[in-house]
């Protein structure tokens, strides 16, 4: 089966999906190597395109894989496929193939191949004021047409498999569940001592990601504990929104308490966790909620929003709120500060359920997806 995968995603500074991308290709090319017969393989093929970064994957890191890598803005590789359905991504590529996978929810334009799209979140649908760019003009219009469209839908988690099905109107048997993985790293021995560790949220600065709420109940619990650790801010910023919010990090009173690191690379990224006496997350909305899996591997426990697939993945490993209620939020983090052996349950918790998620999982749903979206276009087709 020869297979195209959109690799932009992954190009530079990965944020989540730029990850579940990364390790889905590893994990389908670790397949091949694995599998007993060749003609179970798969002929991966990743694409790139942009004007200024350039494809560079560390050797080993995707082995078997062709790369393909186009000088064309994305911008304007995306207003031509999304708004023109052209050209076809094997013009670009310069060879067919039987399946091409889009990791975000609109299609790939091609000539007879199968396509899939992942589908990570239907926010932009619920809030598109909460976006930005080609996501708040193209997906809204777009997506449900696509969906439709599309020989296969992958999500990663059940919580986005049903707002597929009932926001878009694609019958359940078309979609397919596709976790991400929890990264491969040990568990931390224990717990930072408390005057060095920090209270982290991990995440793009964005509207959807309630960093406004955050700072309000981070200001709330220093009033009430005046000796809490600080919060660290690890990811971009992505929204105009964020300058306001960068701009109170130097005004009483969050001065001298919050820190934003900006965006911090992979290999980094354990130790982040490691350092943190909590991670807070208390986005609106995720379609999996990536920084949770990330910190329960280490054993870090969680104080996140009850929305969206956060209550799927983090289960029992943390605390789960209301993220439009800043008390909660507020108190949440209060308890795992103060209750250290309620803080420690939730962290064995956490890393117990880490390990459900793995990357043969992954690999074996996708193949599972891939040949089912093979079927649909050949009856569609016929």
């Amino acid at each position: 089966m020869r297979i195209l995968i959109d690799y932009r995603p992954a190009l530079r500074q990965r944020s989540g999906v730029g990850e579940y991308t990364h390790g889905l290709v590893r994990a389908l090319a670790h397949r091949n190597a694995s599998i007993a017969g060749p003609e179970d393989a798969l002929d991966l093929t990743i694409f790139s395109s942009s004007w200024k970064d350039r494809l560079q994957v560390p050797a080993g890191d995707l082995p078997g894989v062709r790369q393909i890598d186009r000088r064309i803005p994305v911008q304007l590789l995306n207003l031509l496929w999304h708004r023109l359905c052209w050209p076809p991504v094997e013009a670009l590529a310069g060879r067919p193939f039987d399946l091409v996978h889009s990791l975000h929810p609109l299609l790939l334009p091609s000539r007879r191949a199968a396509r899939v799209v992942t589908i990570h979140d239907l926010h932009f649908l619920t809030h598109p004021e909460r976006t930005v760019a080609e996501i708040r003009r193209d997906y809204p219009p777009l997506v449900r047409a696509h969906a439709r469209r599309a020989d296969g839908i992958m999500v990663n988690s059940q919580f986005t498999a049903r707002q597929v099905e009932q926001r878009l109107g694609v019958p359940g048997e078309r979609i397919t569940v596709c976790y991400p993985a929890a990264p491969d790293w040990d568990p931390r021995e224990a717990p930072p001592a408390a005057s060095a560790s920090y209270i982290l949220f991990v995440g793009t600065l964005e509207p959807r990601k309630n960093v406004g709420a955050l700072l309000e109940a981070y200001a709330a619990l220093r009033a009430r504990q005046p000796d809490a650790p600080r919060l660290v801010l690890a990811g971009r910023a992505a929204s105009p929104e964020a300058a306001g919010w960068l701009r109170r990090l130097g005004e009483p009173p969050l001065a001298g308490h919050v820190e934003h690191l900006g965006y911090v690379a992979p290999e980094s990224r354990r130790a982040l966790y490691a350092g943190a006496a909590l991670l807070v997350l208390p986005s609106f909305e995720e379609g999996f909620g990536l920084p949770a899996l990330e910190a329960m591997t280490v054993g870090v426990p969680i104080v996140a929003s009850n929305a969206g697939a956060l209550p799927e993945v983090v289960e029992s490993a943390g605390v789960l709120c209301d993220p439009g209620d800043v008390e909660a939020l507020t108190a949440g983090m209060a308890r795992m500060l103060t209750d250290a052996a309620y803080a420690a349950a939730c962290a064995a918790r956490g890393v117990l359920r880490a390990r459900t998620f793995t990357w043969d999982r992954t690999a074996e749903a996708a193949v599972g997806a891939y040949r089912a979206a093979l079927v649909a276009r050949r009856e569609r087709t016929a």
